[in-house]
């Protein structure tokens, strides 16, 4: 079982979180702290009494914009330590993904928090650490609890599916800000690799979901999709020029001039050239 530590600066936020960390069954103990330095105190005062003591912790849930020392800030002073608590961050701002990832968070939760994904927070944190996945009989699923509790699920099925799962073949769900929109394949002009995330990028904006670009690869692959640089998949419809210059290869999708890379420039050439003439 899991002990914890969760970090925010706003208390009825704070207050939440904890009450839904108390209710997974897979948590022995969940503690507050209402900024940087309080939080920084507990950690080394885990630490120090190592990782059988009572005052250990497991895992650290941290918001991000906190005064003073951000909870990226943190994130990098805990790195320090040899042996650091996991961090999961629970933030309503989805652009500070990747940087959360670099910085090897376990997973990267959105506001508002929803029971079940915080639940798959749980899940993870639990399978890093070696710990029993599966939640103890008893623990609530659905909509709500006999006890009267929040519902809480644990997923089974893998992360991509939870997440960013098809609803149909021809579209795909994001979460924003704890509210989750479908968003048409069709209305995709690439894709952009973002460490374990990838960024869907549409006229009306981008969007970040977090499934691996060699995934959408695969799948897409039937609906024109194609790949042509480790950090992009172009849809071949949307590609609007193919540009060669001084030995490299681009091409421009709307207003965005994306590389292409030397093992797939003759690839990409030979299915414009079987695109245009149809």
């Amino acid at each position: 079982m899991l002990r914890v530590l969760a970090v925010d600066d706003e208390k009825p936020l704070l207050e939440e979180l904890l009450y839904l960390l108390r209710s997974d069954p897979r948590v022995r103990s969940a503690e507050g702290a209402s900024d940087a330095t309080e939080a920084l105190r507990r950690v080394t005062r885990a630490l120090e009494s190592g990782p059988d003591g009572a005052d250990a912790i497991d895992v650290v849930f941290l918001d991000i914009h906190m005064a003073g020392l951000t909870g990226l800030d943190i994130a990098r002073l805990l790195a320090g330590f040899a042996r650091p608590p996991l961090i999961v961050f629970v933030t309503a701002h989805e652009g500070f993904a990747v940087q959360a990832f670099d910085l090897k968070a376990v997973d990267y939760v959105l506001k508002p928090v929803r029971p079940e994904r915080l639940a798959e927070a749980v899940r993870r944190a639990c399978a890093q650490l070696g710990r029993s996945e599966e939640s103890p009989a008893g623990m609530p699923t659905g909509d709500a609890s006999a006890a009267g509790g929040p519902a809480v699920a644990a997923p089974r099925r893998p992360v991509a599916e939870v997440t960013v799962a098809d609803r149909a073949s021809d579209q795909i769900a994001v979460e924003l800000g704890g509210v989750t929109r479908f968003v048409a394949i069709a209305d995709i002009s690439y894709v952009e690799a973002q460490g374990d995330y990838a960024r869907l990028h549409t006229d009306e904006g981008s969007h970040l979901v977090r499934i691996p670009v060699s995934t959408l690869e695969e799948r897409w692959a039937a609906r024109g999709f194609v790949r042509i640089h480790r950090r992009h998949l172009v849809a071949l419809a949307r590609i609007d020029e193919l540009r060669l210059e001084a030995g490299t290869t681009s091409v421009r999708v709307g207003t965005a001039e994306l590389q292409v890379s030397r093992r797939h420039a003759r690839e990409l050439r030979d299915l414009l050239m079987r695109h245009a003439t149809g």
